[in-house]
């Protein structure tokens, strides 16, 4: 599993009824996307669950390198660079994936931080492991995920929830849509 995610910060006063139009017509397009997970359709508002920005920062997690290549090399990513300008991409190597009980996901929450040096990388995998377990277990989780950036050293815990107010650490966006054709094959 690789977890991939850019993020598009945008002015102040730019209308995000751009981005969910946009995501409306759109987001089918990675429905059935081979090799992709899953891709949430993320924005933060400037002010709306205290965001100091207004983004439109799309979340991948990838099955396979083939598809997240074909995606990042073709059109997919393409519309995202004559639209917007090339994002960087940030890449995760995953470490761990459970599905929570909640049915719909209307949040995410994203928490980065960096792995301490003197940090065994095992126990980084085993933090992971035992984190993601724990969001997938709380009332309204959809799923939870984690991966590590071992060229920077970071890790980043992914969890989707039915409610608007979830119950994790980190900064929190709003669920346009979830393309998920391959999430039942998703493993780290």
């Amino acid at each position: 599993m690789h977890a991939m995610q850019y993020e598009i910060s945008l002015p102040a006063d730019y209308d995000m009824g751009i981005i969910r139009r946009r995501v409306a017509e759109r987001g089918h397009l990675l429905d059935r996307w081979e090799g992709l997970g899953l891709k949430a359709y993320l924005m933060r508002e400037r002010g709306v669950h205290g965001s100091p920005v207004s983004q439109y920062a799309p979340f991948y997690l990838w099955n396979t390198a083939a598809g997240m290549n074909a995606f990042l090399w073709g059109a997919g990513f393409q519309g995202i660079c004559d639209d917007f300008g090339r994002p960087p991409v940030r890449g995760w190597t995953g470490l761990a994936y459970a599905e929570g009980s909640g049915a719909r996901a209307r949040t995410a929450v994203r928490r980065r931080r960096p792995v301490p040096e003197g940090v065994r990388p095992a126990d980084v995998a085993e933090d992971a492991l035992s984190e993601v377990r724990r969001l997938a277990a709380r009332e309204g989780a959809v799923l939870a995920a984690a991966g590590v950036d071992a060229g920077a050293w970071e890790s980043v815990q992914f969890s989707l929830w039915e409610q608007d107010e979830p119950e994790a650490e980190g900064e929190v966006f709003q669920v346009l849509h979830l393309s998920a054709p391959e999430r039942d094959r998703l493993t780290p």
